[in-house]
């Protein structure tokens, strides 16, 4: 059976944080504020994922009330949904995503967070597309506040 599920993420910036987006370091004065590394795009993807196939969220794996998820590396996360999929016979055919920010400039680090999520999901770097786009400078990402990811796949399970 083709299921489809779509995921969106909200982190806003805050300073001495990393800026981490796709599995990938991006260099920004300011970072993502969240429980964990606050990887706006592979939460997205995660979610759309493990509504797919009718699991819910991350939040509920993966609780912000708990600390031993704290400053967590979010491609665990990835690893995890993709292990859950083994585990269902499921398989991703392809997740389409794109990120909402003003800043920093995302579209020459595409590739890579195409590679990394690729690994770490189990899937080729061709089945997941990125999109970098701005908001024309209105709402909180056009205010340079935050960044938003929505992702949409399908799978087969």
């Amino acid at each position: 059976m083709n299921r489809a599920g779509i995921g969106i993420d909200v982190h806003r910036f805050a300073p001495n944080r990393k800026c981490i987006i796709g599995g990938v370091q991006i260099p920004h004065p300011v970072g993502l504020l969240g429980h964990s590394d606050a990887d706006v795009l592979a939460h997205a993807i995660a979610d759309a994922l493990l509504g797919a196939v009718a699991l819910g969220d991350i939040g509920k794996f993966y609780p912000d009330t708990d600390k031993k998820w704290k400053d967590m590396d979010s491609m665990v996360i990835l690893r995890d949904v993709a292990a859950k999929y083994r585990e269902l016979k499921a398989t991703i055919n392809n997740i389409d995503a794109a990120v909402i920010a003003e800043a920093p400039k995302l579209s020459p680090h595409i590739p890579q967070m195409q590679t990394v999520m690729a690994g770490h999901l189990g899937v080729r770097p061709d089945q997941i597309g990125i999109k970098a786009t701005t908001s024309e400078l209105m709402g909180f990402t056009g205010r340079k506040e935050g960044v938003v990811a929505i992702a949409m796949v399908s799978v087969e399970i």
